[in-house]
């Protein structure tokens, strides 16, 4: 990470205002004319179209986001193998998710943008890389042992490419979330978890009580919270995780569509708004963006919203 800033723990537990996220980057590449239809995703342009992905981010930053999440949510050496794409290919491209979005980065600086702006990398759960909708239930059938041996190499070639911070996101299954915090044991950066829910309960049907219970001694986790889901359910998880684990919590919900797996398409209307936004923050969220959905001009009303 640059000198000239702050480390990310730093600024998110100093901040005198949340940290913003970026929204969705599917939705931003796909409002850019991509075709995100295979089951990487989002992941494939970071072989075929890097350049699309720079500007993705760079549309969040100049909206006033301060921190990019990588294109690596469904980046993982066993998605890319199906594609043909070996594993020391598969590591570069991971790696090269994090350099993308420094180099959104300094064009950021470059265009005059003075605050720190820093990189978050995406490690999406074990559903992501079956692309069948199954991050959204959990219970894949997998033990603890089985799902760190997933996530800690993919972990490490992210870590060593020098993000700001590890986003273990969109976490349906509080036994996923035991894996991960194995997996990232000993890891040269600080992390986020950020569950996936349906109302006071992950998507798994665990209490979010006990789903946060997990979470609140471990060290190198250094924000929870919630993402990837309705708006309507945040504010009372920002208030769960807060008071069960007395970390910094990290909020970015859908736009409160609906994801159509069988359709592979939204359903439904958008109620993320900044108002919402403001909402999070009285409860205790300390950083703050959207999910699927969210596009840049959400997150610049969120940006003027929450910045005195």
């Amino acid at each position: 990470m640059s000198t000239a800033q702050p480390s990310f723990t730093h600024a998110l537990t100093t901040s005198s205002a949340p940290l913003v996220l970026d929204g969705g980057m599917s939705n931003q590449l796909e409002s850019m004319g991509h075709d995100l239809s295979d089951d990487l995703w989002s992941a494939r342009l970071l072989a075929e179209e890097p350049e699309a992905i720079v500007a993705a981010h760079l549309a969040y930053y100049e909206a006033g986001a301060d921190v990019a999440i990588t294109a690596s949510y469904q980046a993982t050496f066993e998605g890319f193998a199906r594609h043909g794409i070996g594993r020391d290919r598969a590591a570069e491209l991971l790696a090269r998710s994090v350099e993308l979005a420094r180099e959104a980065a300094r064009r950021a600086r470059a265009g005059g943008i003075t605050r720190p702006l820093w990189v978050a990398a995406s490690a999406g759960p074990y559903g992501a890389m079956l692309a069948d909708g199954s991050e959204y239930r959990g219970r894949y059938g997998l033990d603890v042992a089985a799902l760190e041996a997933f996530h800690r190499p993919r972990l490490e070639v992210l870590a060593a490419a020098g993000p700001d911070v590890l986003a273990l996101e969109t976490v349906p299954d509080a036994d996923e979330a035991r894996a991960l915090l194995r997996a990232v044991r000993g890891l040269p950066v600080p992390a986020w978890l950020s569950y996936t829910i349906t109302g006071d309960r992950t998507r798994a049907g665990q209490p979010l009580e006990e789903a946060f219970a997990l979470l609140a001694d471990v060290d190198e986790i250094v924000a929870v919270g919630v993402n990837c889901c309705d708006p309507h359910d945040v504010t009372a998880a920002v208030e769960v995780a807060a008071r069960v684990t007395g970390k910094p919590v990290v909020v970015y919900p859908n736009s409160g569509e609906v994801w159509d797996a069988e359709a592979r398409d939204w359903r439904g209307r958008s109620v993320f708004t900044p108002e919402r936004a403001a909402d999070w923050r009285g409860a205790g969220a300390t950083l703050i963006g959207g999910c699927c959905r969210v596009g840049p001009d959400a997150i610049a009303h969120v940006a003027a919203g929450l910045r005195p």
